[in-house]
């Protein structure tokens, strides 16, 4: 019985996370699939690197079974190869297909595949960053290649982080780490029954953001509104040592919120939070408000960091990003949402966003599309100017304009072994909006913030970052 064929084609300038879910897409409908790799001459603008190292890249990849040079029309190709099926990104299904036609003289196939939310086996990136580590990290070697990016140049702009004067905004949160012993299975239900043996507090939510900007050297403000509360006082002492200025606006009707994690030899076995989430008042909108408008009389970044616990209501984030916007000044956001809640396009006209696929997914209401097109998406709902989409273990795509258009590229995980992750989403956003602010292009910054997440998540609770510790990591490039 004669082996099916399936094909897919495309420019692949860089594989992808997206590209890895079509091809696992293809090469599940169980036939040879060959992987056509548009050429220089007939991809054109879409084509940003060379074709010979564009056809290296698929042809690594373990899923493709046969990738050659496609140098003429697509419709020529298919009309000499005759496949059982071609396979498309899901959104091109309702725009018009060349393909559609062609495929029906020979009883051929177009499927569509999905934007299905799974994560990529990580051996099937590992090519590109095999032999590219220092200690637990992958460097990136190719990334830096592809842009261009010099040494050098990544340590100056670090240095020039204690230039910035940044204003940070949003929730505060104390998480708490409880270490526990196992005692065993309770006998009277199927649960597992601990004691605790240690206990420790950090400064989390957008506080962390303002102690690791502090860290890396800026002059750091931090706005918030809590509870009068200890933790309240924990948050201000621990601010103030980590040379942070603290804004803390009394609300009597809520307390500080306080996320305890329970763990046991690493593992986390259970989350508790003690928050309240309903919106502050207009009184104390008015106040907020009146403070950051004095701060921004001198600094040159804003950072909404939003976990949705309603220290950000829309009119605060309106007036405050006209305000900043009005002045120059740089905005980014990040907004988290750890269920079905939450939208990041309502910070508008930020000059970077950095949702996970999942906040993106819930914001654009979408479980459909590709990577590459929900992040050109979400960048237009919110009218940025650039977006780090967040993949979790697998890295992150970056979606910015290079030159005139726009580019996407895969900047994979830098550290392999994580042991806390809850703060790479954090130093993410910070260091890479310290970068921008010092005149970074996206590709430098984005390689900056996530050499900061790779360092903050090979420890327990959020430790603010310090220049230094980046720049030891970049020294073993």
């Amino acid at each position: 019985m004669k082996n099916k064929i399936i094909f897919v084609s495309g420019s692949f300038n860089v594989l992808h996370p997206g590209h890895i879910r079509l091809l696992r897409f293809a090469k599940d409908l169980k036939g040879k699939l060959i992987v056509g790799v548009i050429s220089d001459k007939y991809a054109e603008k879409t084509a940003y690197i060379n074709q010979d190292l564009r056809l290296e890249g698929i042809s690594s990849n373990s899923l493709v079974d046969e990738a050659i040079i496609v140098d003429e029309p697509i419709e020529n190709f298919i009309k000499k190869l005759k496949p059982d099926i071609v396979v498309k990104g899901k959104e091109h299904e309702q725009k018009f297909n060349v393909e559609k036609d062609i495929l029906e003289k020979f009883n051929g196939q177009l499927l569509f595949s999905s934007g299905e939310n799974l994560l990529s086996s990580m051996d099937l990136i590992r090519k590109e960053i095999k032999n590219d580590s220092t200690d637990n990290f992958f460097m990136h070697h190719n990334y830096l290649k592809r842009h261009n990016i010099k040494i050098d140049r990544l340590k100056n702009l670090l240095d020039t982080f204690s230039t910035v004067k940044v204003s940070v905004i949003g929730d505060l949160i104390i998480d708490e780490y409880i270490d526990c012993e196992t005692l065993g299975m309770s006998q009277e239900d199927p649960s597992i029954v601990v004691t605790p043996t240690n206990s420790s507090k950090y400064i989390g939510g957008a506080g962390i953001v303002a102690a690791h900007a502090a860290g890396l050297g800026a002059l750091s403000s931090f706005f918030t509104v809590s509870g009068d509360d200890n933790d309240k006082i924990f948050a201000e002492k621990t601010l103030s040592d980590q040379g942070v200025y603290s804004n803390i606006i009394i609300d009597n009707n809520r307390i500080t919120t306080l996320k305890k994690r329970f763990r046991n030899k690493n593992k986390t076995l259970l989350k508790v939070t003690h928050l309240k989430q309903n919106s502050i008042n207009n009184n104390l909108i008015s106040i907020l408000i009146s403070k950051i408008e004095k701060e921004l009389e001198s600094s040159n970044l804003l950072i909404f960091s939003d976990f949705n616990y309603g220290v950000l209501p829309q009119k605060v984030v309106d007036h405050v990003t006209k305000l900043a916007r009005s002045k120059k000044v740089k905005i980014v956001a990040d907004s988290q949402s750890s269920s079905q809640f939450g939208d990041i396009s309502r910070f508008k006209y930020m000059d970077l966003i950095t949702p996970t696929e999942n906040e993106a997914r819930i914001t654009l209401r979408n479980r459909e599309d590709g990577l590459v097109v929900l992040a050109d998406k979400i960048k237009k709902i919110s009218k940025a100017k650039n977006v780090l989409l967040k993949l979790g273990e697998v890295g992150l795509l970056v979606h910015s304009k290079n030159k005139k258009n726009m580019f996407t590229d895969q900047l994979n995980t830098f550290n392999k072994n994580p042991i806390d992750p809850a703060g790479a989403g954090d130093s993410l956003l910070v260091c890479s909006a310290l970068a921008l602010t010092c005149g970074a292009s996206m590709f430098e910054a984005a390689y900056l913030g996530s050499v900061g997440a790779g360092i903050q998540i090979s420890r327990i609770g959020n430790i603010p970052l310090k220049a230094k510790e980046i720049h030891n990591k970049i020294n073993n490039i």
